[in-house]
């Protein structure tokens, strides 16, 4: 399992030293480490989890997550995440405060991305596309077919994309004993001026915030040689 630097763990705990609050519980992943659980399953999938008394974390990474975020209509990188409550009251879980460091790349963090406001700036740009499309049709009236064409498919890729962070992504709940159990993706943008180009592995650290702690999830992609996985056929 990669061994990754505490570099932002330390800086969460001075910002919250810097404005008087609690520093908070930081809870890392490591193998061997109790209540901590990890699968290379036959899907592809890797299966990172952590659990306390009251609550479990498990994050689902595709082995081929870096090339596939680069390859989507907008570049986006997606965590299947599900949290279960196993306590006798209640918990609150918001995915809005989970963050990714890109260790590979100066340790640069981005927060989680908000479905629907993602999805609506995928409807600005489908909308931009569509008067730009307009636009060449009146210069190159012969072209017409081509571009209506190409505007179709954009339009049907970003209903898709929309339809998917709408109804796939994770929200803030309130989990109890007769609503244990939310499942959903996290995304978060890879577009940063500190993020360059993808090396031959990436290394990052999740951070899921829950019930006053903070869970952080070290993972490498794609897998070291000798952590290939079988893929279901």
């Amino acid at each position: 399992m990669p061994q990754l630097r505490y570099g932002v763990g330390l800086a969460l705990l001075g910002l919250a030293l810097a404005a008087g609050q609690p520093p908070p519980n930081i809870v890392r992943w490591a193998e061997g480490k109790p209540g901590c659980t990890f699968s290379a399953d036959d899907d592809g999938k890797y299966r990172y989890g952590l659990w306390t008394e009251d609550f479990g974390v498990v994050i689902a990474l595709d082995a081929d997550e870096v090339r596939k975020a680069s390859l989507r209509i907008e570049p986006l990188f997606a965590i299947f995440v599900t949290v279960r409550y196993r306590g006798k009251g209640f918990l609150s879980f918001d995915p809005a405060g989970a963050s990714l460091e890109f260790a590979s790349h100066y340790h640069a963090v981005q927060n989680a991305v908000d479905p629907d406001d993602f999805a609506a700036k995928l409807q600005s740009r489908a909308d931009a596309f569509a008067g730009e499309t307009q636009r060449q049709i009146g210069k190159h009236p012969e072209k017409k077919a081509e571009q209506e064409s190409a505007l179709r498919i954009y339009e049907d890729d970003i209903k898709q994309t929309q339809e998917f962070l709408r109804s796939r992504g994770v929200r803030p709940i309130r989990l109890d004993s007769d609503n244990p159990e939310t499942t959903g993706w996290i995304f978060f943008s890879p577009k940063s001026k500190w993020i360059g180009d993808w090396r031959k592995q990436e290394q990052f650290v999740l951070r899921v915030p829950i019930a006053g702690q903070v869970i952080e999830f070290p993972f490498a992609l794609p897998p070291s040689q000798g952590d290939l996985l079988l893929r279901r056929r």
